[in-house]
Parts: C-alpha cells; sequence; structure tokens
C-alpha cells in the first residue's frame, strides 16, 4: 500500500532534519507527493512483473520433470533515505526523471538458486523473454569482488501497462546460490557495525574473504555432486 505522506514525511525527518541538503530533498517530496506514490507504484509493478516470470519459470521446469531451480525470491524498493543519500554523492538532480534515468535499482529483486548452473540457465531463459531489455549485466560469480561477494547481476527493463500508458522500469535482479546469499547477508550484517577499530576492521575483511572463499569452494563440490548424480 502507497504511503500516506505523514508517514512519508516522518520517515525522511528521522534522517534529515540535521543535514540541510537532505532538507531540501525532504520539501521536493512535499511538493511532488501524489507524483512521488505513483513512481513507486511504477517500480512495485514493475517487481510483480519480474517475480511472476521467475515463478512461471520455475513452474515450467517441475513440470519438465525437473527439480526447482528458486529456493525463494526476495523483493525490495529502496527507501527514501538511501535514494537520498545516492542522489548526494552521484550529484543528481533533485526530479523524479532524473532519479528514474540515474538510479537503476530502485526496484529489486533477489533469485535464490540452489545450484551455480540454475543461476546462467534462468539468467538466459529470462533474458531470451522478448519484452525484457537487458541494459546492464555484472558477473561478479565468475569475477567476484575483492571481499569476496558473488552473484549474477542483471539491470532490465519491463513493461508495466497502466490504465492508458505502457512504461518501461528498470530493475535490478541478482541470482546468487544459497551459499552466496548466505555469506552476502552475514557480511552485510558485519561489515556496518559501527566505531570498529583499524586492526579489528582488517582482521574482519581478512576473515570474510577466507568464509567466500570456502564457500565458494562449497558451491563447486555440490554442484559437482550434482553433475555426478545426473550424468547416471
Amino acid at each position: 500500500m502507497p504511503q500516506t505522506r505523514a508517514e512519508v514525511i516522518r520517515q525522511i525527518r528521522s534522517f534529515s532534519e540535521a543535514d540541510m541538503t537532505e532538507t531540501e530533498f525532504l520539501n521536493m517530496l512535499e511538493e511532488n507527493m501524489l507524483p512521488l506514490q505513483q513512481f513507486f507504484t511504477y517500480y512495485r509493478c514493475a517487481i510483480m512483473e519480474i517475480e511472476t516470470k521467475f515463478k512461471v519459470l520455475n513452474e515450467q521446469f517441475s513440470l519438465n520433470g525437473e527439480s526447482n531451480p528458486i529456493e525463494f525470491i526476495q523483493s525490495r524498493i529502496k527507501s527514501y533515505g538511501s535514494i537520498s543519500r545516492k542522489i548526494i554523492s552521484k550529484n543528481i538532480p533533485r526530479t523524479l526523471e532524473a532519479i528514474e534515468n540515474n538510479i537503476h535499482d530502485i526496484a529489486g529483486i533477489r533469485v535464490v538458486c540452489s545450484f551455480i548452473q540454475d543461476i546462467y540457465r534462468l539468467a538466459d531463459c529470462f533474458l531470451q523473454q522478448d519484452d525484457i531489455t537487458l541494459i546492464k549485466q555484472k558477473d561478479y560469480i565468475r569475477n567476484p569482488k575483492p571481499n569476496g561477494y558473488r552473484s549474477l547481476h542483471l539491470i532490465v527493463a519491463v513493461p508495466i501497462f497502466l490504465e492508458n500508458e505502457k512504461r518501461l522500469v528498470k530493475v535490478e535482479v541478482q541470482l546468487r546460490t544459497i551459499a552466496m546469499d548466505f555469506w552476502a547477508s552475514l557480511e552485510h550484517k558485519l561489515r556496518y557495525k559501527k566505531n570498529l577499530p583499524h586492526e579489528k576492521l582488517e582482521l574482519l575483511t581478512d576473515s570474510l574473504k577466507q568464509c567466500a572463499d570456502e564457500s565458494a569452494l562449497w558451491d563447486e563440490r555440490m554442484q559437482d555432486i550434482r553433475n555426478i548424480i545426473e550424468s547416471d
């Protein structure tokens, strides 16, 4: 459900009162409340479209006598605070059009799979659909981030059909295995602990990277076991 005007203002004031730049962002939201609610509705509709596409693919694999490749799907819309901070860091004009054109991960979907091969197979099937436009792809599985983060990222545009128009809306899709998702979730919780001394931060970074490497080995071994089972 769309947030009420009072709820939006209360949420944003919680982080913006001490920051004049974010206060300016708050004023923009107050002046554009109805367009803002419509703006976020577009992203919620886009999420529903893409979630449905992945659920249909999951059902199809099951009908073909295969195991379901998807363990679960999660979605989110970026918070007002997160969008505000991105506007400031990237010096994006404070208009809804500029936000839509420059921030491509306002809507996000995470698809968690059982095995690495499932990720690429699902991604291929998804991207072959003629109403999906691939804007950008980053493969952090074959090329992990320095900290060990692994996932396949797709920025896509999907059409949503409204009462009197069709709109293309950008969504970020992340595909991961269970091990990748488990590591990323814990890394995020630990990484953003406040006021860690430098020596503890270095130890944390090294330990998390080691855990990422070990979880990658688990993924590879489980994929090998699956390949042996299916080869019989």
